[in-house]
């Protein structure tokens, strides 16, 4: 037996990420995807609105190609700038004729007829960006904090061999993470009925769904954790998939593309507010073969184009339609009815409620990359209060892999899924 709930007190620290919560706090502490870079595809195009850890914000991309990230209100008179003019190395509000450029500083008042000394007194609340593996980051924490960019392996890996996206989700950040960090329910909620379907899935005579139900084993790093599911299998050996935890928010898992190509994938969970989350996927080709137009749509996830707005990022599939829930193919094809492995993460993680009351859970021996996950994330809220550096801030995490493998049941699976020359991490 193992349970470890959450007291009511310890879900509040965890969930609330606002200015002046303790994760919304420590959650500063790191650089935090903020947009795609697509959505800023040229210099001067039309600013972006952004929504993170419950502040206000706006994209743009000015006329030399640098991309700021301001307070969405303009200090003069609070009118938005989203209805600004991006134009000659600024945003210009429309309201007064106040301009910023991309580090926050007033450049011109076209309102006041003697502006220099009131413009130089003059600043808007501006984060510090990178443009990096597609993404826009943002540290949104102290200056005297800043922490050295991301070094994620796949934000180095050539365009052709990767893609990006985003999907709107529409609960707390924490959900999303537990998700997918949470082994033993994906070859359960996943699982398909036939071999013969072209739905997307687990078909049964795949060794992740044949296994019995997982060991947990975690190994807890300085980055966060590395863990694996292992599964015994009928014939003698083992089913072993590891995955990494990365604090706060980042996953890291294994995967195969539409044609079958080897990738390396994962998740980053970012908190637009309390109840809403932008999760960036990602999935890149660990073979000479690049991906294809196909694979880029990511059909058997439900995040690419063909599923998501990509003005809104809102999945086609979702709670207002029932994520297009069809009876008939779940009784016959696939163990929900819902098409998109993701779109099924979001359905399950959407029907617990905007905050999940964790206090009233109960975990058992299956949970325990979850237990450990908030436990580490507990401890770095303390971290932080206690004046010192979080997990995962120095980029620790760059060359980590993850792997999924049948092996003899003697075998070490984790010398047998660490590339050469890897450490074994000490086991929780």
């Amino acid at each position: 037996k193992e349970e470890h709930m959450l007291s009511r007190e310890e879900n509040e620290r965890l969930t609330r990420v606002g200015p002046g919560t303790p994760m919304g706090i420590t959650m500063r502490r790191y650089w935090i995807p903020a947009l795609l870079a697509r959505e800023l595809p040229a210099p001067d195009c039309p600013p972006v609105r952004v929504r993170m850890l419950g502040e206000d914000l706006i994209a743009f991309r000015d006329t030399e190609g640098r991309i700021g990230l301001l307070d969405e209100y303009c200090p003069h008179r609070r009118a938005s700038l989203y209805f600004g003019r991006n134009e000659a190395c600024g945003l210009r509000c429309v309201y007064h004729g106040w301009k910023y450029d991309t580090e926050g500083r007033c450049v011109d008042m076209m309102n006041e007829p003697d502006s220099e000394s009131f413009r130089e007194k003059i600043f808007i609340t501006s984060y510090p960006t990178l443009e990096l593996g597609g993404l826009v980051w943002a540290y949104l924490g102290p200056a005297e904090r800043t922490p050295a960019p991301p070094a994620f392996g796949w934000t180095r890996i050539p365009a052709s061999h990767i893609t990006v996206s985003k999907v709107i989700q529409e609960t707390n950040w924490l959900q999303g993470l537990e998700g997918g960090i949470d082994t033993s329910h994906a070859p359960i909620l996943h699982r398909l009925l036939t071999p013969n379907t072209t739905r997307p899935g687990f078909k049964p005579d795949n060794p992740f769904v044949r296994g019995k139900p997982p060991t947990l084993a975690v190994d807890v790093t300085d980055y966060g954790y590395r863990y694996a599911g292992i599964r015994t299998l009928d014939e003698g050996s083992i089913h072993v998939r590891t995955y990494h935890f990365i604090l706060p928010f980042h996953q890291i898992r294994p995967s195969r593309s539409e044609s079958g190509v080897p990738l390396m994938a994962g998740h980053t969970w970012v908190p637009i507010d309390d109840e809403t989350t932008m999760v960036f996927n990602w999935e890149f080709s660990t073979t000479d073969a690049p991906l294809t137009e196909e694979d880029r749509l990511e059909r058997r996830l439900g995040n690419g184009p063909l599923d998501v707005d990509q003005t809104t990022f809102r999945s086609k599939r979702n709670r207002q339609n029932d994520y297009r829930l069809d009876r008939q193919v779940q009784k016959t094809e696939s163990f929900t009815g819902i098409d998109g492995i993701n779109t099924q993460d979001r359905a399950i993680q959407e029907s617990m409620g905007p905050i999940v009351g964790r206090s009233r859970e109960h975990l058992g021996p299956a949970d325990r990359a979850v237990i450990q996950a908030r436990r580490l994330l507990l401890e770095a809220v303390k971290t932080v209060e206690d004046g010192g550096t979080p997990r995962a801030v120095a980029p620790t995490y760059a060359s980590l892999v993850a792997a999924e493998a049948v092996l003899p049941r003697d075998a070490d699976w984790r010398d047998a899924t660490l590339p050469a020359g890897s450490q074994v991490p000490q086991t929780v």
